[in-house]
């Protein structure tokens, strides 16, 4: 499945352009992004839409999901198994817990952002996971 939003292309180079945009139903749920209701993305621009002109974009549900779970899940998993795994390391150390916990929690959240960090260049390249112009509205 994919979603399809209208924006309108601010810029265009090559084939991307960057196109300003209402926010949908679920980002005005989620709130965690400041500023007002628009938004501003880069969409592959196959259709070669110029600066100014009205265009439907799809973005796949799945890619979007796929970026949800990871920056929003994943770093509580990673929390919960680091601390899980600073718990175990105390026990076989015979040492307090607490502190081992805390630090395990800080290592998985460490690795969470930077497992973010390489995902978001590699979703950034991958044609599949970036928002396509499919319609040139006026």
């Amino acid at each position: 499945m994919s979603m399809q939003q209208e924006g309108i292309v601010i810029s265009a180079e090559g084939e991307m352009a960057r196109v300003r945009t209402s926010r949908h139903n679920d980002c005005e749920n989620c709130g965690a992004c400041p500023g007002n209701s628009a938004i501003v993305l880069d969409a592959r621009n196959p259709l070669g839409a110029k600066p100014g002109q009205l265009v439907m974009l799809e973005v796949k549900e799945v890619g979007f999901l796929k970026s949800a779970f990871i920056v929003y899940i994943l770093p509580l998993i990673a929390m919960a198994l680091g601390a899980m795994a600073g718990g175990y390391a105390a026990e076989r150390l015979a040492q307090d817990a607490l502190w081992f916990q805390v630090a395990g929690a800080a290592a998985g959240f460490a690795a969470a952002v930077l497992y973010i960090r390489y995902f978001d260049k590699s979703a950034s390249s991958n044609k599949n996971m970036q928002p396509v112009i499919t319609r040139i509205l006026s």
